[in-house]
C-alpha cells in the first residue's frame, strides 16, 4: 500500500533532513519562492521551494511534531504489519471516515449502497463538521461491549479528526490503532555480555563443524564464565529464550556448513535481473589453451586470456591476451577497451563493419575518428569478477570511480554470479581453440603428444585471429538458451539483441576522450627535486615539462597537500607521464638512466624490483640510476638494438625478455596519440592496423629481420662446408703460353722450367 507523503513544513523553526544532515528554517520567503536554512554548525544555506520539492534527499525530520512520537526511530507501518482481524477493524474506521467526509460508506457517490447517503450524512445538506458531530454520536450510542469489540469505543470529534490525517498522510494504515504496532520490547533478559557471548559463538561456530544449538548454549555459558566470571552466569536466559534469539539474529540455520559460510558474505541475498546491454559486464582470465609463440622464431610460450562480456547480449566487448597474469592496469585497460568503439583493420571487408540500425556507421566514424567495427561498446554499469588479486586493490578501487562503474566481486562458490563467462570459454574452446595447431586440451590427460611442437601461430597472429572470429562469427552466431525472456523462440544473436535494446532503449554514443588513459595509470603523490626531477619506486625520472616547477609544491590540497601527481604505467618503467598544471597536457618524464643514444628495450615493474635487489646483493649504492644501467643491462639481455638480440640464451631468459616487450607493446599501444602527430587509428591492442607492434617498424622491418636470419644462416653453413678445404691459387693470365714460347729466353733462376719446357 502506497504511503502519501507529508506536506514539508518550512515554518521558521521547523527541522528538514537534506542528504542526512539536519537543517533548521530560520527564514522563508514565500513571494520570493527562498527559504534560508541553518545548519548545527551556524552554516547558512539559501535555497528555493523548488529545490526542497525535487531533492530525492530531503525529508522533514524526526525530531519534529510533523512525525508521530511513535513512529520515531522506527520504519513506517505498513497493512502487512496487522494481522486479519486487525485489518477487518481498520477497514470498519476507513468506511466510517469515508462516511463522514463523502456521505457514502464506500467513498463513491456513482456507487452507493443500500439507503445511502443517510440523512445525516447526506453532503447536500450538512456540513463536514456536523457529519464529525452525528459520527461521533452514533458511535457513542453502541453497545459498549460491542464497540470495544470493534475498536470504537471513546470515539469522538477530535479522534475522527485525528484518523482522517493519519489516514491522508499515511493511507488507511494511519487510521490503526497505535497499541496494534507498539514497538517490540525485544528480549530484556538478553543484557550485554549475553549478547556479546552469542555474537562470538556465533562467529566460532561459522568456522567450525555444524553443532547443535544445545552445544551452542554451553559455549555461551562457557564465554560468559570466563568473560565475565562466574557471577554473571547467572543472567543467562534460558535455553529456550538463547533458541529464539538465535533464530530471530541469525535466521533458522537449516543450510549445510560449506554453503552457509559463503551465503554469510554481504553481497549474497540478491537476484538480479538483467535487462540492458553494459548493466552487468562479467570479466574473467583463464590460460589460453593453445600454445603460442613469441616471435616468428621464438620459443612456444602459455598465454593468458581475459575476457569481457556483455551479460545480457552475450558479445564479446573486449579482451587482451597477455603472457604474464593479468594485473592492475590490464583489468583497466581492458574496462577501457569496453567504452571505445573497435577500428576496422585492413583485411576485414564491410561485412564487419557497424551494422546496428538507428545509428549510422558515418556518425559513429566521425565521433571516433576511425572506421568502426561491428562491436558494440557503452560505459558499463556493473562488473562482475572473481577474487583474484587484479580485481582486489585500491588501483581497481579509483578505476571504478574515474569510470563510474561498480566492481563487484562474485561470491565465493557461487558458480552462477560467474557463469555466463564460464560458458563462453567453453563455447570458444570447442568453436575455435580446438581447430588450432597447438591446442592443449582441458587438462594434461587429454593433451598431445607435443603440443609445443605443433605451434606455429605467434601472439600478435593469434590475438588478430581472436579479434577477427569474435567480430564475423561470434557476434553473428546463434543464441539457443539464451534468448531474451520477451521472445524465447526466436532467433537471436548478440549483434540482433544489441540492436533491439538500441531501439527500445536507445544509445548513448559516449566515447572517452584520450586522457581516459592516463586517468586509469597508477598516481603518485610525490614532490619535484630540483636538480633530479621525481622518485618513483626507486628509479629517478626527469623530463623539460619539470623545469617550470622545480622545487616548489603544487597548489593542490587535501590529503597530498602541496604534492605533484605523477602516473606510470607498471608495464613499461622507462617513463612516467606529468600532467602540466597550466595547460593540462600530458608529458613523458624519461627514466634519468637512459642513455641518451639509442633505446634500452621495454622493462616492466617486475625488472626493476629485480635490479634493485640486485643492486644491493652488490653492496651498491649508488647517487645515480646511470649507474644502475650495467645492472640493468645484465638482467634484460644487454644493450643491443632488438632488432640483434642474442639467439643464445636459454627459454626462461627468452619468455622473460619477450613478456618484457609485449608488456611494452601494449602500453606503446594503449598510450593516446599526440596531438602533433597525423591522425591514424586511435592506439588499441586489439585494433592495430597490422598483426606487428608498432615499435618494430610495421611489417617491413620484420620481414627484413627475416631476411637477414635466412641470409646468416646460408652463410653459416656455407663457411662451415668449406672451412677444411684449401683452393689452389689460379695462374696468371697468359702463363702457359709463356712456358710454351720457344723464343723466351729462360731466366737464371728458371732453368728447370725451361728445360722441362724444352723437353716436353
Amino acid at each position: 500500500m502506497n504511503v502519501t507523503p507529508a506536506p514539508l513544513d518550512l515554518a521558521p523553526g521547523a527541522a528538514i533532513v537534506l542528504d542526512g544532515t539536519q537543517w533548521v528554517v530560520e527564514r522563508a520567503d514565500p513571494q520570493y519562492g527562498r527559504v534560508v536554512l541553518v545548519s548545527a554548525g551556524g552554516d547558512r544555506m539559501p535555497v528555493t521551494f523548488r529545490f526542497l520539492a525535487n531533492h530525492p534527499g530531503c525529508r522533514p525530520s524526526t525530531r519534529t511534531p510533523e512525525v508521530p512520537a511513535s513512529g520515531r526511530g522506527r520504519q513506517s507501518a505498513v497493512a502487512g504489519d496487522l494481522t486479519a482481524r486487525q485489518r477487518e477493524l481498520l477497514a470498519l474506521r476507513v468506511a466510517h471516515l469515508l462516511e463522514v467526509e463523502t456521505g457514502y460508506r464506500g467513498g463513491d457517490p456513482l456507487h452507493p449502497g443500500s439507503g445511502e447517503p443517510r440523512p445525516g450524512y447526506d453532503p447536500a445538506t450538512t456540513t463536514l463538521s456536523q457529519r464529525r458531530q452525528a459520527k461521533a454520536a452514533e458511535l457513542a450510542g453502541l453497545d459498549r461491549a460491542q464497540a470495544r469489540l470493534l475498536g470504537l469505543e471513546r470515539v469522538g470529534v477530535r479522534t475522527l479528526i485525528r484518523w482522517e490525517v493519519g489516514r491522508r498522510r499515511f493511507g488507511p494504515v494511519g487510521c490503526a490503532d497505535q497499541r496494534w504496532l507498539r514497538p517490540r520490547a525485544g528480549h530484556p533478559s538478553v543484557g550485554e555480555p549475553v549478547r556479546e557471548a552469542i555474537h562470538a559463538v556465533h562467529q566460532e561456530t561459522m568456522h567450525r563443524s555444524r553443532v547443535s544449538m544445545r552445544t551452542r548454549e554451553r559455549m555461551i555459558h562457557q564465554y560468559v564464565r570466563e568473560q565475565f566470571g562466574p557471577e554473571a552466569e547467572a543472567a543467562i536466559p534460558s535455553y529456550g529464550t538463547l533458541r529464539l534469539v538465535w533464530r530471530e539474529w541469525f535466521g533458522p540455520g537449516g543450510a549445510r556448513q560449506h554453503y552457509a559460510r559463503t551465503a554469510d558474505l554481504p553481497t549474497s541475498g540478491g537476484h538480479v535481473v538483467v535487462h540492458r546491454p553494459g548493466q552487468v559486464v562479467a570479466l574473467d582470465t583463464t590460460i589460453l589453451p593453445v600454445k603460442v609463440r613469441e616471435t616468428v622464431f621464438g620459443e612456444p610460450v602459455s598465454t593468458h586470456l581475459t575476457l569481457a562480456l556483455d551479460v545480457y547480449t552475450h558479445s564479446l566487448v573486449a579482451f587482451r591476451l597477455t603472457l604474464v597474469s593479468d594485473s592492475a592496469v590490464d583489468v583497466a585497460m581492458l574496462l577501457r577497451d569496453v567504452t571505445m568503439p573497435l577500428p576496422m583493420r585492413p583485411d576485414w571487408g564491410e561485412d564487419m563493419a557497424w551494422p546496428y540500425p538507428g545509428l549510422p556507421a558515418a556518425v559513429v566514424a566521425e565521433f571516433a575518428g576511425y572506421e568502426v567495427a561491428g562491436l558494440p561498446f557503452f560505459a558499463p554499469e556493473t562488473v562482475t569478477t572473481d577474487h583474484g588479486g587484479p580485481y582486489r586493490n585500491h588501483h581497481l578501487v579509483e578505476v571504478q570511480r574515474v569510470l563510474g562503474a561498480n566492481i563487484l566481486p562474485s561470491r565465493v562458490l557461487r558458480p552462477t554470479d560467474k557463469q555466463a563467462v564460464e560458458r563462453v570459454f567453453g563455447a570458444i574452446r570447442s568453436l575455435l581453440f580446438e581447430h588450432l595447431l597447438g591446442y592443449t586440451g582441458v587438462d594434461v590427460a587429454d593433451r598431445g603428444v607435443d603440443p609445443e611442437a605443433d605451434a606455429v601461430l605467434t601472439i600478435d597472429a593469434m590475438e588478430h585471429l581472436v579479434a577477427t572470429w569474435t567480430v564475423k562469427i561470434w557476434q553473428n552466431r546463434r543464441l539457443g538458451e539464451h534468448a531474451p525472456c520477451w521472445d524465447p523462440v526466436g532467433d537471436h544473436s548478440p549483434n540482433t539483441l544489441f540492436a533491439a535494446a538500441m531501439a527500445q532503449g536507445g544509445f548513448a554514443l559516449q566515447i572517452p576522450s584520450p586522457e581516459l588513459y592516463y586517468q586509469l595509470l597508477p598516481a603518485h603523490h610525490l614532490a619535484i627535486h630540483g636538480r633530479r626531477g621525481v622518485k618513483v619506486r626507486g628509479l629517478w625520472y626527469d623530463g623539460p615539462a619539470l623545469d617550470d616547477y622545480r622545487d616548489g609544491p603544487s597548489t593542490r590540497g587535501g590529503r597530498h597537500k602541496g604534492r605533484w601527481v605523477i602516473r606510470r604505467d607498471p608495464r613499461d618503467a622507462r617513463i612516467v607521464f606529468f600532467q602540466d598544471p597550466k595547460t593540462h597536457d600530458w608529458h613523458p618524464l624519461r627514466w634519468v638512466g637512459l642513455p641518451p643514444e639509442g633505446e634500452v628495450p621495454a622493462f616492466s615493474d617486475a625488472r626493476v624490483r629485480d635490479l634493485l635487489a640486485a643492486a644491493r646483493r652488490a653492496g651498491l649504492r649508488p647517487r645515480t640510476d646511470t649507474e644502475l644501467l650495467p645492472l640493468l643491462l645484465d638482467l634484460i639481455g644487454g644493450h643491443i638494438p632488438v632488432e640483434a638480440w642474442p639467439t643464445r640464451m636459454g627459454k626462461t631468459e627468452r619468455t622473460a625478455h619477450a613478456r618484457d616487450t609485449l608488456q611494452g607493446q601494449a602500453a606503446a599501444a594503449d598510450r593516446p596519440i599526440s596531438q602533433s602527430s597525423s591522425r591514424t587509428q586511435p592506439a588499441r591492442p586489439d585494433a592495430a592496423a597490422s598483426p606487428w607492434p608498432p615499435e618494430q617498424g610495421g611489417w617491413r622491418e620484420p620481414a627484413r629481420q627475416t631476411q637477414r636470419a635466412v641470409d646468416g644462416e646460408r652463410r653459416h653453413r656455407r663457411h662451415q662446408a668449406l672451412a677444411d678445404t684449401r683452393l689452389a691459387v689460379p695462374a696468371r693470365l697468359g702463363d702457359g703460353f709463356r712456358r710454351r714460347n720457344l723464343f723466351l729466353l729462360p731466366t737464371d733462376d728458371s732453368d728447370g722450367d725451361a728445360s722441362g719446357s724444352e723437353a716436353s
